[in-house]
């Protein structure tokens, strides 16, 4: 089930006159969480009528973001887990 952001992205998109295809492939296949959702959102409230090259490579851009906050997230807690092993042994 998606999220209202997710359903307010792929209203906006077809709002804005793109094919349905594609806003369905944007909203709820890539831009699925409300994190990915709400970025986008905000790239079409700032720029005017992006062509679909651009709203990809944006797409890609908030994508590549959310997982290095991803990575980053793994690598803190693998770093907290070690520390807690030299602070307080196995």
């Amino acid at each position: 089930m998606a999220s209202e952001r997710t359903d307010e992205l792929y209203r906006l998109l077809l709002e804005r006159g793109y094919p349905k295809e594609f806003c369905a492939e944007i909203a709820y296949k890539n831009m699925n969480t409300d994190y990915t959702a709400t970025r986008m959102i905000g790239y079409l409230y700032r720029v005017t009528n992006p062509r679909l090259e651009d709203l990809v490579d944006e797409m890609l851009a908030i994508l590549s973001d959310r997982d290095d906050i991803m990575r980053k997230k793994e690598m803190e807690h693998a770093q907290a887990v070690l520390n807690d092993i030299y602070n307080n042994g196995l």
